[in-house]
Order: structure tokens, then sequence, then C-alpha cells
């Protein structure tokens, strides 16, 4: 279970939306947290991967050995 404390403005905002739309305030936050949690996965693990990079710690495969690997040359 997740409790959280929200701004009176976004509040008020969220309880509108569920009262004209019959559905419940922790529909639409669990929706919010559902369309952005990939996104912010992938953030995470792309600044994972660049410290990775820069403290040489790893190495970036080249594009065209990727694409050659999958069968996608051009």
């Amino acid at each position: 279970m997740l409790a959280i404390r929200l701004p009176d403005k976004i509040e008020k905002r969220l309880d509108r939306l569920a009262k004209r739309t019959g559905r419940t305030k922790t529909y639409y936050a669990r929706e919010a947290i559902l369309q952005y949690l990939d996104d912010l996965e992938d953030i995470y693990l792309a600044e994972k991967a660049l410290e990775e990079v820069r403290s040489g710690r790893s190495k970036p495969i080249p594009l065209e050995k990727v694409m050659r690997r999958y069968g996608m040359e051009g």
C-alpha cells in the first residue's frame, strides 16, 4: 500500500476529475504512476549506462555492430 500527500491544488483537481468521471482518485493516481513508470525506469537505466561508459567501466557498442547482429544492415 502507498500513501502520498498531495498539494491541495492537485488534490482538488484529482477530486474534481474523479467526481466528473465516476472513477476513484486511486484509479487516476495508479494510472499516472503506470504511465510514467516506464519512462522513469528508462531514464534511470540510461543514466546508469552513461555513467558506466564515462567512467570507463563499460564500452559503447557501435550502432553498425548492433544492426548487423540483428540483421538490420542497410
